[in-house]
């Protein structure tokens, strides 16, 4: 029993900057956004590199800037709605159950902005920037739920500027690269239990489960990578579009913040006192393909797969600076899974102004069983988009767009720092809604 003690002494340490900073990795990774234009939205991306019309091009195919004889700019918002229950038990170190209640609705709503630009030079060359959030998310759970030894809160904002250019090679084949730099935030708190945590010290005298102390991070980087571009138009009918994205390194910087009672800080020889801490993480690198086929004056339609490489990102190793923390330095293990996206959809053309979108998609996640947590309870989705075009003149279009996602059960057996498990699944689910403004000049 004293061994058994002192570890979870030991082990609740790096609690609070070891699992705010895996956890932000794992939003990054589980909730990737796609979400950067309304019109491909509507037929759930397929051919995102290769549809024609859409200034978004400069983030999903930088070659296809070449498509546009006059200057473009668009707007797009999206409104993400994401709904998760937990449905399970959680038990402390003595094998207890947990007091609190299941969570409620972990989920949040969350605007999703985007802004497009492109100006053709010369006839062959094209330059574009754009200003888009390819990662962002947020969970939060109720104060006294019964997973909040695991998280609580968990909210991050990444924020990328692109810049782009395009080269038409000939009238069949163009090229196209981008400079990215994303931008890292992020918010992540949990409750200590502080009762399992004093068991060492207190020689095994456990304070109650509302004894509760808190530990928030924050911290945030800048990372630089770059994105590769082909279009090739085979007929007139038929447009293949190649897209690669390269793998983003971060140094987070993050500072972690306690709220632990006074008469009991002493016990814990200085591991419960605010500190900074790095950790070296990545976002993968992706690459995809799409096609696009023109049938007739009415309908169009296409397809995308995409292939993104999440098991270069297999642990996290946090670095301390105060070294009361730095000693028990033990690496989180994700063992993420590689991943593919598939996606099929239409356009039909009723007139002149107005276009219908329908698309089908199918989304796998990273995540796996054995290492998902609460912060992200991620499952793989399936999509089910619809869409309406409008152009309202030769230079100005609007465009809207719905998806439902259907989420798998995100099953977790999660154990956190201070031996508290959590059993269970998470019931979840998406809605998205976007809209765009594109005027040509």
């Amino acid at each position: 029993m004293q061994r058994r003690t002192r570890r979870i002494q030991l082990a609740v340490l790096p609690l609070a900057l070891a699992s705010a900073l895996a956890g932000r990795d794992v939003l990054a990774s589980g909730f990737q956004l796609q979400e950067n234009d309304a019109a491909g939205m509507g037929r759930a991306y397929a051919g995102a590199s290769a549809a024609p019309g859409d200034c978004a091009v400069v983030d999903n195919n930088p070659a296809a800037m070449t498509e546009f004889n006059v200057s473009c700019l668009q707007a797009d918002i999206t409104a993400i709605n994401f709904s998760t229950h937990f449905h399970g038990t959680a038990t402390d170190a003595l094998g207890q159950p947990v007091r609190g209640d299941a969570g409620g609705d972990g989920g949040t709503t969350l605007p999703v902005p985007a802004i497009h630009y492109i100006v053709p030079l010369g006839g062959r060359f094209a330059f574009g920037a754009s200003l888009s959030v390819p990662y962002g998310f947020q969970t939060e759970y109720n104060d006294r739920w019964m997973g909040r030894y695991q998280a609580q809160k968990t909210k991050l904002q990444s924020p990328a500027l692109t810049f782009a250019g395009a080269w038409k090679l000939s009238d069949e084949v163009s090229i196209g690269a981008s400079l990215i730099a994303q931008r890292t935030s992020a918010t992540l708190q949990q409750a200590i239990n502080l009762g399992t945590s004093l068991m060492g010290p207190t020689n095994g005298q456990i304070l109650s489960q509302e004894a509760d102390g808190r530990g928030t991070l924050k911290g945030n980087d800048w990372g630089f990578g770059f994105g590769l571009g082909l279009l090739w138009k085979p007929t007139a009918a038929d447009r293949i579009g190649l897209n690669f994205h390269s793998q983003i390194d971060h140094t987070i910087n993050g500072r972690a913040t306690f709220e632990v009672p006074s008469n009991v800080l002493p016990l814990f020889d200085g591991a419960f006192t605010n500190t900074s801490g790095i950790a070296d993480i990545n976002t993968p690198a992706f690459a995809g393909i799409g096609w696009w086929h023109t049938l007739d004056e009415r309908w169009s339609f296409g397809v995308d797969v995409s292939y993104t490489h999440w098991s270069s990102f297999d642990k996290l190793v946090v670095n301390y600076v105060n070294p009361a923390q730095a000693a028990y330095n033990a690496p989180s293990i994700f063992d993420f899974r590689n991943t593919w996206f598939a996606s099929l959809g239409a356009d039909y053309r009723l007139d002149d102004q107005w276009t219908l979108r329908g698309g089908l998609a199918y989304d796998e996640t990273p995540t796996v069983d054995a290492h998902r947590d609460p912060r992200i309870p991620d499952g793989s989705r399936r999509w089910l988009a619809v869409g309406i075009g409008w152009k309202a003149s030769d230079t100005l279009r609007f465009d809207a767009s719905y998806a439902h996602l259907f989420v798998a059960d995100g099953h977790v057996n999660d154990t956190s720092a201070t031996f508290d498990t959590l059993s269970g699944f998470f019931k979840s689910y998406g809605n998205l809604l976007a809209v765009s403004g594109q005027i040509l000049f």
